[in-house]
């Protein structure tokens, strides 16, 4: 396979603009790409023995530009090799980029890539959203000439043209292919439809599975579809939502459960809830390893805050840390990757009874998995909080208010100098009178999960290598115990 010219071009910018980047200046197990801009994830997948995840990506510059795909590979989901660039909009069907989509590997051993390519038109909305494939050997890819082979006209007319993307494709027990793509109907908004295929090549239309109902946001962008400790799992990430229940407003994630008839395409919803609390967190995808793990990695920002957020390093934007799904009593649990583990070292235990601010020592670091366990049974604590990343004037703050059950996760005070959202208040039942938390931080991230994962927060935060303290704090008697491992 040879590669076009602008795709050569954006390899060998990459490779002479990433040897210029120190790699202390990255996280230690968070995926940044090579240089310029990344966001969604896109074919996350298990291929030859490693974990493959290609990513939009614009490597000229940190702002969002025309999207080519990016390309890492991982045998512990921890520490990931650049590839070079897999995919340049440099043909008359993705001419306006490369947009988001999947992939799965072919039982002729090739790696099937589908994803969406934008042309510009002559209509009144400007653009044109297609389906597009290119196959390849983990490496190198070649575009179908036939491309592209989804095209918006196979869709009824109350289905959009213009935003019609995101496959995510999967291949079924019986040899078959299946691909969900996010659309935007007249009048139901954002909805999924599903495509059929007996060779991954040839598609159909199939139907509809699910839509916002004007309720869960105006278009439902990069959707996984798949089936986990009996539920089927719908995962989406909506514009435009309004606030309501659980969901803020703006751009968001949300997992639905139920059951699933394939002959009729009727998807019976069960629950719908938020998939991630935090700031940072959207457009995530989930592969399967072949340990039989759902594997789900995101987008680790907002796209109400990145455009305008600091850019201090030649790249920009990182995805997150790998999560282990499950599903229980209906929700979505997730917990990190155990290969994590892996990365242990120094660790420390505390258990002690906690009154007033309290500081343990050791207990520090900016690459730190933190597991702390409070115990309020017959005290009569109303507060409790741990601060991290903590300096004579900086924290980010977690704080429980038992009178109200509601966790807060505060980052006004981290260092950031920007107008926008950095508080986020979460009901949260403690589990025998115990609130239970896990937090990984990795230089500028955190990722919180409560009660074993019922509820997650991410959070990009400014870097601050001065500011690297744990404190913690209850207004009356608890017990508390804190494990802490460095990690390297």
């Amino acid at each position: 396979m040879t590669s076009s010219i602008p795709l050569q071009k954006a390899r060998d910018y990459e490779k002479e603009q990433a040897a210029r980047i120190p790699p202390a200046s990255r996280p230690l197990f968070h995926l940044t790409p090579q240089v310029g801009w990344m966001n969604d994830p896109n074919g996350f997948c298990f291929y030859q023995g490693q974990f493959h995840l290609f990513f939009q990506y614009h490597p000229y510059s940190t702002q969002w530009g025309p999207m080519h795909w990016g390309h890492a590979v991982s045998d512990d989901l921890l520490h990931w090799q650049p590839c070079p660039c897999a995919l340049a909009p440099d043909t008359p069907a993705d001419a306006s980029g490369c947009f988001s989509g999947s992939a799965v590997p072919l039982p002729d051993g090739r790696l099937l890539l589908v994803y969406t390519g934008v042309t510009e038109t002559h209509h009144p909305d400007g653009v044109r959203q297609n389906q597009c494939i290119a196959v390849g050997d983990g490496t190198d890819f070649e575009k179908s000439p036939l491309n592209p082979v989804v095209r918006a006209e196979l869709l009824p007319d109350t289905f959009s043209r213009q935003d019609f993307r995101d496959p995510k494709v999967w291949r079924e027990p019986d040899g078959t292919y299946r691909m969900v793509i996010g659309n935007r109907h007249q009048t139901q908004c954002g909805t999924i439809l599903l495509f059929r295929s007996d060779n991954a090549f040839d598609w159909q239309y199939t139907g509809e599975i699910d839509s916002s109902r004007n309720e869960y946001g105006q278009m439902w962008e990069c959707p996984d579809f798949f089936t986990l400790d009996g539920e089927k799992v719908l995962l989406v990430s909506p514009q435009q939502m309004q606030a309501r229940d659980e969901f803020h407003p703006g751009y968001g994630t949300v997992v639905l459960t139920g059951t699933f008839d394939d002959c009729t395409c009727h998807f019976t919803r069960e629950s719908i809830h938020p998939i991630d609390y935090g700031f940072s967190f959207y457009a995530p995808q989930t592969a399967l390893a072949p340990d039989g793990r759902r594997i789900m990695i995101a987008w680790m920002e907002n796209w109400e805050t990145c455009r305008e957020a600091p850019h201090p390093h030649p790249w920009f934007s990182q995805m997150t840390l790998p999560r282990e799904l499950s599903v229980v009593n209906g929700r979505l649990r997730q917990r990190p990757v155990r290969e994590i583990e892996t990365l242990w070292k120094d660790t420390r235990r505390e258990e002690a009874k906690l009154e007033g601010e309290t500081a343990f020592a050791g207990f520090c670091g900016h690459q730190i998995d933190l597991s702390v366990t409070v115990d309020f049974r017959s005290s009569a604590c109303r507060l409790f909080f741990m601060d991290v990343a903590r300096d004579s004037t900086r924290h980010v703050r977690i704080s429980y208010e038992t009178d109200r059950g509601e966790l807060i996760f505060d980052r006004s005070h981290c260092g950031s100098l920007r107008d926008i959202v950095h508080i986020r208040r979460i009901p949260v039942s403690l589990e025998d009178s115990r609130l239970t938390l896990r937090l990984v931080m990795d230089l500028e991230s955190i990722e919180l999960f409560i009660s074993d994962g019922e509820t997650v927060i991410t959070s990009v935060i400014p870097p601050s290598p001065e500011a690297d303290g744990i404190v913690f704090f209850a207004d009356q008697p608890v017990r508390l115990t804190a494990e802490l491992h460095a990690l390297a």
